[in-house]
Parts: structure tokens; C-alpha cells; sequence
């Protein structure tokens, strides 16, 4: 199975999230809809991506960058995380 266009979908979330065309709750609500993606990665990759999502929640109550939750720092690891999950899916296929 192919998950290009969800990969894609997420990254055009990232890219709203980054242009604020996006809230960061609808960003992790989106990121974290994707249940058959998931599935299909190996089981840190939810649990990595749930820490990510975890900290830009956090970092969002925030006002300005925090030293802990600086969210283009956050925003950087989730284009790596897409990234990687892109090549672990390649190499399944």
C-alpha cells in the first residue's frame, strides 16, 4: 500500500503550521489522524512522533521561543521524522 498522499497531506500541514494557516491543535489533530500510517511504520515512530506533537503542544502556551519547546526546532524534527518514515516505507515496499 502507498502512503504518498498521506505523507503529503502531512507535509502540507507542516507547511500551513509553519505559514500559520493552520492552529497547532488542528496541525497534531491532523498528524495524529493517520492511523493506517502508523500501522504500517515501526512502533517508535508513533512514539517518537507523539513526543514531537507532545512538545509543540507544550511550546504553543508560550508567548515566545522557550529554550525546551522552540517550535521551528520542533518543526524541523517532524520534516526529518516525514523524511525518515518516507525511506522506512520505501524499503518495506
Amino acid at each position: 500500500m502507498s502512503y504518498d498522499a498521506t505523507l503529503a497531506a502531512l507535509r502540507n500541514a507542516l507547511d500551513d503550521l509553519q505559514h500559520k494557516r493552520i492552529t497547532t491543535t488542528q496541525f497534531c489533530q491532523a498528524w495524529r489522524a493517520q492511523p493506517d500510517l502508523l500501522a504500517a511504520l515501526p512502533t517508535r515512530y508513533g512514539q517518537v512522533m507523539e513526543d514531537l506533537l507532545g512538545r509543540l503542544e507544550a511550546g504553543s502556551l508560550f508567548t515566545e521561543e522557550s529554550c525546551s519547546f522552540s517550535q521551528e526546532d520542533l518543526q524541523a524534527n517532524l520534516s526529518v521524522w516525514l523524511d525518515k518514515a518516507a525511506q522506512t516505507l520505501a524499503v518495506q515496499q
